[in-house]
């Protein structure tokens, strides 16, 4: 950005700028709700029990987080049919509803037979549980056979092909409980994802839009919040 072009900006002080923050008013109860929606979402059951004795927020039944959290748990350390087991006991709707996700808990289960050496086990298994889906859906088809292709390997970590390769990362495992996790919250009435962190992805979309028009006391430092002076 050239000089000219830095200082026909409007500068905002940041005198200025506290003033109209002190101009917005946020209810207590709305700040206390938007915490809460965090912790019970992410699964934090200490935290979210003693915040709601501090707050006085709306009473919720935190022992389905503790269950949530159980079955996520599970499929992160690769306890596919524990998983299953235990989303099942909480409530057999959401798997009978929701034949994507049951797809990826099998394909999940696959990928760990794999990972373990099992190979005709892995084969076995493709082929009674997964390939019937994958006739029925071009999508399923593709990613089983993605999967399948670990196989081609003695050992599976070689494989030179990312994105086959990637789906023994613990990632995939993260990416199968967050959708598993995403689910329960719906069959619980929550929200899937919290609204924390969509709020901070909106301030840095603000702020880079504004940045195009003004210099003003930039949130830099999402930790503190704290203002930067603005640069002028």
């Amino acid at each position: 950005m050239g000089k000219g072009e830095s200082s026909s900006k409007k500068v905002i002080t940041k005198e200025e700028w506290e003033k109209k923050l002190s101009e917005v008013k946020i209810r207590k109860e709305d700040m206390n709700r938007l915490v809460m929606n965090f912790l019970v979402t992410e699964g934090y059951v200490e935290a979210a029990e003693k915040f709601q004795h501090e707050s006085g927020t709306q009473h919720i039944d935190l022992g389905t987080i503790t269950d949530r959290m159980a079955v996520r748990k599970a499929v992160q350390c690769g306890q596919v049919e524990d998983a299953i087991d235990k989303v099942n006991d909480l409530n057999p709707e959401i798997l009978d509803t929701n034949p994507q996700l049951f797809f990826h808990l099998q394909q999940q289960r696959l990928i760990e037979l794999i990972r373990a050496g099992k190979v005709e086990e892995a084969l076995e298994f493709a082929q009674e549980e997964l390939a019937p889906r994958g006739e029925e859906n071009h999508a399923f088809l593709e990613e089983l056979e993605r999967t399948v292709a670990l196989l081609a390997f003695d050992d599976a970590s070689t494989c030179p092909v990312k994105e086959v390769k990637e789906l023994l990362d613990n990632a995939q495992r993260q990416k199968t409980a967050s959708e598993l996790n995403a689910a329960i919250l719906t069959s619980q009435s929550h929200e899937k994802d919290p609204k924390l962190p969509s709020l901070l992805k909106m301030l840095i979309w603000a702020q880079n839009q504004l940045d195009e028009k003004a210099s003003y006391p930039r949130i830099n430092d999402l930790v503190n919040a704290t203002l930067e002076e603005p640069v002028t």
